[in-house]
């Protein structure tokens, strides 16, 4: 545990490159875009994230935070479904606005929160990300894997195949869908690991042991316990060297007990102190560079408390990513030194 706690300071000293900077600044971008999936309601979420308060609870951090508003995206009136992909030359221009954003935001030296939005536009976050970051690494907190193609997605809905555009190795299983000319393959499959899934297609399972991706289920989660999932973790992807860190956090990962204003909501999801604990452990590092929080659909909720509940649930989780401990003030080296010293009297 002694080394763990090494580990993370030496983690914050080490990165090099333009995402270097990103702790010194916070940039919000609301993404209001639906078709990657088909209800309607989650072109909402970043404003019912705002409503629940989430600039306020980022202002008592120890560093500015920008809210750059919303990105408006333009829904073309012909849009044939390719396949049965519904929307693609939609989906695919506002990913390529949404990597356009991020990637300046990145290149300007901000720690990155997109709000979405339903879970499509993590195409264009991660992708912007990698243009300024080309080595960085995902962490996706999901109850579903999104790592579909078009010839294994039963809906057909582009939130459920984000990932399969970004992965290399998938890479001859694309078609060449309208719209998406502009993305090409910058993720090795090493380099992402999936937390939280339970709602797998059988397809997305035989990709996943295909290519060998490290990824944690609810079961294993049960089995492990999230301190050990999280240890896994980033012995995975930061053992061979430091880097930053996108994580793409897809509000379904939670039980809906305690977000169920969404579009798929899985029973038998991460609790609070383990979805909150995921966010704390990534801040540790010092390497979180951008991060997505998506599919907050208030049309969904049963009623307005389910509604303020999930936002409310997505308020908490960015705030923990970024630094805001359970106690209410920012984690700083003092609090973090003596959360590690007290991790290990507890083993």
């Amino acid at each position: 545990m002694a080394l763990r706690g090494s580990l993370c300071r030496l983690l914050r000293t080490q990165l090099n490159s333009t995402c270097q900077s990103r702790a010194h600044s916070v940039a919000v971008i609301g993404a209001p875009f639906s078709k990657g999936q088909k209800r309607r309601g989650v072109e909402h979420g970043p404003k019912a994230i705002r409503d629940a308060g989430l600039i306020e609870r980022l202002s008592h951090l120890d560093y500015p935070v920008h809210d750059f508003g919303d990105l408006s995206f333009q829904h073309l009136e012909k849009d044939e479904p390719y396949m049965h992909i519904p929307f693609p030359r939609t989906v695919g221009r506002a990913n390529k606005l949404l990597s356009e954003a991020i990637s300046n935001a990145v290149g300007a030296g901000n720690t990155t929160i997109m709000l979405g939005g339903d879970h499509s536009l993590a195409i264009g976050s991660v992708e912007g990300h990698a243009k300024k970051c080309p080595d960085l690494c995902l962490i996706w907190v999901d109850a579903h894997a999104d790592i579909n193609t078009p010839f294994t997605s039963p809906s057909g809905n582009l939130h459920g195949q984000s990932v399969a555009f970004m992965l290399k190795e998938l890479q001859n299983k694309m078609p060449e869908l309208p719209g998406f000319s502009w993305v090409k393959p910058f993720l090795s499959a090493k380099d992402l690991v999936y937390i939280g899934l339970r709602d797998v297609d059988p397809g997305e399972y035989d990709i996943l042991k295909e290519l060998g991706v490290q990824y944690f289920t609810m079961r294993d989660i049960d089995r492990l316990g999230i301190q050990r999932v999280m240890e896994v973790t980033f012995d995975h992807l930061l053992s061979r060297k430091q880097r930053p860190i996108h994580l793409s956090f897809d509000i379904d990962a939670m039980d809906p007990s305690l977000a169920p204003a969404t579009g798929t909501p899985v029973n038998g999801g991460l609790t609070y102190r383990e979805g909150i604990w995921i966010t704390e452990e990534i801040h540790n590092t010092g390497l979180l560079s951008v991060m997505d929080l998506v599919e907050v659909n208030p049309d969904l909720g049963a009623s307005r408390e389910a509604v303020e509940s999930t936002a409310s649930m997505a308020v908490d989780v960015i705030a923990s990513a970024l630094g805001q401990t359970r106690e209410g003030g920012p984690i700083t080296q003092d609090s973090q030194t003596l959360k590690e010293d007290t991790e290990q009297l507890r083993l």
